[in-house]
Formats: C-alpha cells, sequence, structure tokens
C-alpha cells in the first residue's frame, strides 16, 4: 500500500508505421554502462527526430526496472534479483509459444508478410488476455507488451570485467552480423534455447519455433532480438558511452530506421561461437584469486588463467592453487572481486567446441 512505480518511455516517429525498433537499459538495475549509452543515444535521436530523418518507430525505455532500482542495501544496488522470490529478473519472461500456435493453426498461408501480420495480432491479443500473478511479472509483461511487435529488440546489459560481447538466437545468425560488427563486439555467443527465457529470447524465440512448429508455410525470423553485454561493470564514461551511442545510431541508420547513409560496416572482430561453447570456469577450493590473463586475450586449453591463493594452508607449496582452462577460445569476462569459494565462477571463456549438452541451462543465475 502507498507505493507505486513508473515507467518512462520515450517514442521516436510513427507507430502506424511497419518498421519498430525497441531499445532498453536496466533490466538488470545494478548494470550502470547502459544508463550512459541511452543519455548519448537520445541526444542523438532527439536531434534525428528534430531533423525530421527518424523513419518507422523507435522506443526507448531508459530504466528497465523500476524495481531493481529502489533495492539499495548497505550503500549497494541490487537490482538483479526480485527480493521477492529471488527469481533474476532476466528469467522466467513470458513464452507465448504454445498460446500463439494454437490460436493461428490453419490461418497461415503463404504470404510471409501475411504470417508476421497474423501472428504479431495473435500475440498482441494473447498479451492482453494475460493477467500477471505479481509485481515482478506485471514489469515482465509490460516490457513484452511494448516489443513484441518489433523488428528489432536490443537490451543492454553488462558483466564484471569484461569486453564488448552479445547474446543472440542462432537462427538470427549471420543476418545479425551487422549488429555485432557495428558495436566491435569481440565476442557473440548463439544459442537456439540458453534457459531461464530471458527478455531477448521471449522476443525472438516465437519466430523460429513457429517456424518449426509450420514447416509448411513460411515464417520469417521476424525479430532480431539481443543482449548487448557493454563491457563491464565500472566500464562508465562519455568517451565509451558516446561511442557506443554512435555505433547503434548507425546500426538502427543501417537497418533503415533512420534516414542518410550509414558509414562503411567495421569488420566483424570475431566470428560468433556457440553458447554451448562457453567455459564457465569454477573455483575448486577457497581463497583469493590472482588473475594471470585479462578479458579479451585469447586462451588455449591448458593455460592458467588465475591463481587461488589460500595463506591458511600449511605446506607453502599448496598454498596456491593453479586454474587452467578446460577449452581454447576468448576469455570475455572474469569475476569483479578476487574471492573464491567450491563452484564459484571465476571467467568466460567462449569456445567454439560444444562443452554442454542440448537442453543444459547455458546462462548463469
Amino acid at each position: 500500500m502507498g507505493t507505486g512505480r513508473v515507467l518512462t518511455v520515450i517514442r521516436y516517429g510513427e507507430s502506424s508505421t511497419d518498421a519498430k525498433a525497441y531499445i532498453q537499459a536496466g533490466l538488470h538495475a545494478d548494470e550502470p554502462p547502459g544508463y550512459a549509452v541511452m543519455h548519448h543515444l537520445i541526444k542523438k535521436l532527439d536531434r534525428a527526430d528534430s531533423d525530421h530523418l527518424v523513419r518507422g518507430e523507435i522506443l526507448l525505455v531508459p530504466v528497465a526496472n523500476p524495481i531493481g532500482m529502489s533495492q539499495w542495501r548497505d550503500e549497494t544496488l541490487q537490482g538483479r534479483f526480485d527480493f521477492f522470490n529471488s527469481i533474476n529478473f532476466n528469467r522466467n519472461h513470458f513464452d507465448l509459444v504454445e498460446m500463439v500456435a494454437d490460436e493461428i493453426g490453419g490461418r497461415l498461408g503463404d504470404d510471409p508478410v501475411g504470417n508476421v501480420a497474423l501472428i504479431r495480432r495473435v500475440m498482441g491479443d494473447t498479451l492482453r488476455n494475460v493477467e500477471p500473478a505479481d509485481e515482478a511479472e506485471y514489469l515482465k509483461h509490460l516490457l513484452l507488451s511494448l516489443s513484441y511487435d518489433a523488428d528489432v529488440v536490443l537490451d543492454f546489459h553488462c558483466d564484471y570485467e569484461a569486453v564488448m560481447h552479445v547474446y543472440m538466437g542462432t537462427p538470427l545468425w549471420p543476418s545479425g552480423e551487422d549488429l555485432s560488427a557495428q558495436i566491435g563486439a569481440e565476442a557473440t555467443l548463439l544459442a537456439t534455447k540458453s534457459g531461464g527465457n530471458p527478455y531477448d529470447e521471449a522476443c525472438s524465440q516465437i519466430w523460429w519455433a513457429l517456424a518449426e512448429k509450420f514447416p509448411s508455410v513460411p515464417i520469417p525470423q521476424a525479430c532480431l532480438a539481443a543482449t548487448v553485454e557493454l563491457r563491464g561493470i565500472s566500464d562508465v564514461s562519455h568517451a565509451y558511452a558516446e561511442q557506443d551511442a554512435e555505433n547503434l545510431f548507425r546500426f538502427l541508420q543501417r537497418r533503415g530506421f533512420i534516414r542518410g547513409k550509414a558509414p562503411g560496416l567495421p569488420p566483424l572482430l570475431r566470428n560468433a561461437t556457440p553458447l554451448r561453447g562457453v567455459e564457465q570456469v569454477k573455483a575448486h577450493v577457497p581463497g583469493v584469486v590472482a588473475f594471470l590473463k585479462k578479458p579479451g586475450e585469447q586462451i588455449e586449453k591448458g593455460d592458467v588463467i588465475a591463481e587461488i591463493i589460500n595463506p591458511l594452508i600449511a605446506e607453502t607449496e599448496k598454498q596456491v592453487t593453479r586454474v587452467r582452462s578446460r577449452t581454447s577460445g576468448l576469455l570475455f569476462s572474469i569475476n569483479k572481486d578476487r574471492f573464491a569459494r567450491p563452484g564459484r565462477i571465476l571467467a568466460k571463456i567462449a569456445g567454439t567446441t560444444p562443452l554442454k549438452k542440448k537442453g543444459e541451462n547455458l546462462l548463469t543465475l
């Protein structure tokens, strides 16, 4: 009683057009780089809007999680998990596949444009009939209601200490290569089903799932949805934010949402790799961690990437435990603090060889 939340949505262009882009920041409220990028992107889109350069509709949600933004404790913003049930705000988003499939069976035709329009119409009707059960579910429902009919959906996040990287659905590659190339992603991680139904998959997976359910009719991949990891949690600066906003502006321009000719597409820094090929390097002993490798370095299988120090062990030669990689690939993320306990993830390496079986959860909590 006596509390409320506000979700601010900034709209550019016309909703009556057939092109829509949706971008949000702060679904994990404790990840700050996205807010800074939004600040600079808003300024660029304001200018483009004043010059009548916006085509279609562009929606920005600069602070996507007002619930998480209120979660301060001991001078630290939490904002990743719902305090009521400990569920990650970027997990358990709505899966509309079966409900939509039940409604469109027998109504699809040979026209892919018509099929996209029908599916989106049914998605909208389905969402309007959903009654969220709690506050966090209400937020997830509202965000999906804003983006379900978008051609492009970008969800800004960041890792702990990391290089720029992107998560997207396997069926969206290589058509989504221009996003990774334009923003300078050093890793692009692909999965058809990553586990936990994060927000980007809630927007995009319905298209490849329905195409699989109805193989006799054309159903395009009508939504490029991606989670954009804006480096690490401390990588907040005007220089980074301006650079990233400019790259995103050029991406939107190249995709036809902003009039004018975009500069040439930068080369892709590194080809996409399967999310199943990511090694989550875990500690097996307790202690403090000294990393020997940095994010952005190429790792070979067997390389020592860190040492765990425990001065309480009597034998001096056993006070340091080496942590080795089980795969070859790009070290794209390491933990923000330097504490280890058995089972804790210390680092992530993007390799090409799948390490997990199909159906396994590929994301962290």
